[in-house]
């Protein structure tokens, strides 16, 4: 593993918005490294982690949606020595659930319950690569709250 100061920044941002609870930090700091790894030109795992990250610190849920969009296009293009390379113990699969659960629940807000239910379908049939560890039973919970909402039986 090697260290990657992006994936670090990143890192920070993160904590600034669900440890410390300044998304506006956090949204101010994502931008400033989005400009740093020349946005969707970037390196795609940097691209991927950044927008899914900059997707949950918007206010307006079309923002959020183009911010999943990007995350999902550059998840594409991840490989699974990268994710490897900067520690994450997921394959580039276990990156899936959550980017479809994220735009899932973006459509439902939308009111485009066709797109959402779409999304969940590839979450659910992705969530095998997920373990039975926190992050795991986030993505699960999630999906049952998602599927709840769109009327569908976990």
């Amino acid at each position: 593993m090697t260290a990657d100061a992006t994936m670090a920044r990143i890192g920070q941002g993160v904590d600034l918005h669900h440890r410390q609870g300044q998304p506006d930090a956090a949204r101010d700091l994502f931008a400033q490294i989005w400009d740093d790894i020349g946005g969707e030109q970037g390196d795609p795992l940097h691209v991927c982690v950044l927008a899914h990250s900059m997707a949950d610190v918007q206010d307006d849920v079309h923002q959020e949606l183009m911010w999943d969009l990007r995350a999902l296009a550059a998840a594409d293009r991840v490989t699974d020595e990268q994710v490897a390379q900067v520690g994450v113990a997921l394959p580039v699969a276990g990156l899936y659930p959550s980017l479809h659960l994220n735009l899932s629940e973006c459509y439902r807000k939308l009111g485009d319950l066709g797109r959402a239910r779409e999304h969940l379908q590839q979450a659910r049939a992705g969530i095998g690569v997920l373990g039975d560890d926190d992050y795991g039973r986030l993505i699960k919970d999630g999906l049952e709250r998602v599927a709840e909402q769109l009327g569908e039986a976990t």
